[in-house]
């Protein structure tokens, strides 16, 4: 408990007085964003916005994860925290690339969208490998062959396909989420403090779930014997529940220079390293599906992408002109050019985002009284 408390605070107090500093780095660096041309006018003002700061608060989550073990002496790191960590560390890699390129060239798109999912791919495949080796004392490797909702689902276990194609399939599944994940993150930060307000409350879901799961784990010796029955094989659950408070801690102290007017932007570093440190979260406690309620409004805004250029490709080949559903997309910049003001979006999607998060820790504890 006391590594939990620390992580998030000390990530908190690193952001919360670090981002200034940063700030200033950015500026002289001419490090500013780029907007196009064809958004929301009232984003013009926001050219030249510093924009890379997901690497203030990747680094206070990492220091805060440290820290946090230091202070609680008795209390290991573990693989599994260092993992989530580490695909926090990697995507964000990719997604600073990719910021680097945009503030060179000042323009929209830094590395091609093949290039980057590349990236992705590549940092997912490194994390999916490590993360089903290496087994602990009680036999539990960091990750699990079986696809997972609120626990592993005994029927969809890859490995009855055998090591070769088990191992495949549980790499191609992984980078589903994960790539999926961070692109969703991606396309949600489009407004100021929207992405990182959701992604405080999707990181805080893992936080009760982590604990929750520590103390409800198949391998706690104090485990009430009457609910054994509905114990969890997770592997070191607190220490996700630590790596979660350390991020999450990280976003609020963040949140306070990024909401509007933003004075700094994550960028892809910042969004692409969430979406990292999301997937990873949900494979190590078991709860992959669950994530399509937890992080539920970048499904929304994803889908409201793709549902666009679907329907503009559709329209386009029997009328010869695309039609459009939304005013633009992703779905926020839809409400924007209706009129809404920025901060009106924004606090409205944090509703709709805690709703989601809500929704799924909801449906883990139900799936625990249910037993």
């Amino acid at each position: 408990m006391v590594a939990l408390l620390v992580a998030g605070a000390f990530g908190l107090v690193f952001t919360l007085l670090g981002t200034p500093l940063f700030i200033r780095l950015l500026k002289k660096l001419s490090w500013g964003q780029f907007i196009r041309d064809d958004g929301p006018e009232t984003h013009h003002a926001k050219r030249g916005t510093p924009t890379g700061g997901g690497i203030v608060f990747i680094v206070g989550s990492v220091l805060g994860y440290l820290v946090g073990h230091l202070v609680a002496t008795g209390v290991p790191w573990t693989r599994v925290g260092v993992l989530v960590l580490a695909m926090m560390l990697g995507m964000g890699l990719v997604g600073f690339l990719d910021d680097f390129l945009k503030t060179r060239k000042q323009q929209s798109l830094g590395l091609g969208g093949w290039s980057k999912i590349a990236g992705q791919v590549l940092v997912t495949t490194v994390f999916a490998v490590i993360a089903i080796n290496f087994p602990d004392e009680n036999g539990l490797t960091p990750a699990s062959f079986a696809i997972s909702a609120v626990r592993d689902i005994a029927w969809l276990d890859l490995a009855r396909f055998g090591t070769v194609l088990g191992v495949i399939l549980f790499v191609l599944w992984v980078n589903l989420i994960s790539v999926s994940v961070s692109n969703g993150v991606n396309v949600a930060d489009g407004l100021d403090g929207l992405a990182t307000g959701a992604a405080i409350f999707a990181i805080s879901a893992y936080l009760f779930i982590g604990f929750w799961q520590s103390n409800q784990s198949c391998f706690n010796e104090q485990l009430d014997p009457a609910v054994a029955f509905k114990c969890y094989e997770v592997r070191d659950p607190l220490d996700l529940a630590v790596v979660a408070a350390a991020i999450a801690g990280s976003l609020i102290g963040f949140l306070w220079w990024n909401t509007a007017p933003a004075q700094i932007f994550m960028g892809d570093t910042g969004s692409l390293g969430l979406g990292g440190a999301l997937a990873a979260l949900a494979i190590m406690s078991r709860t992959e599906l669950l994530l399509v309620l937890i992080g539920g409004l970048f499904l929304v805004v994803t889908g409201s992408v793709i549902l666009q250029r679907a329907y503009f490709k559709a329209t386009k080949r029997i009328y010869g002109q695309g039609r459009r559903i939304f005013l633009m997309s992703p779905l926020h910049h839809h409400f924007e050019l209706k009129g809404w003001a920025e901060i009106t979006v924004v606090v409205r999607f944090w509703i709709i985002a805690a709703l989601f998060v809500a929704a799924g820790v909801g449906l883990f504890y139900l799936e625990w009284v249910s037993r």
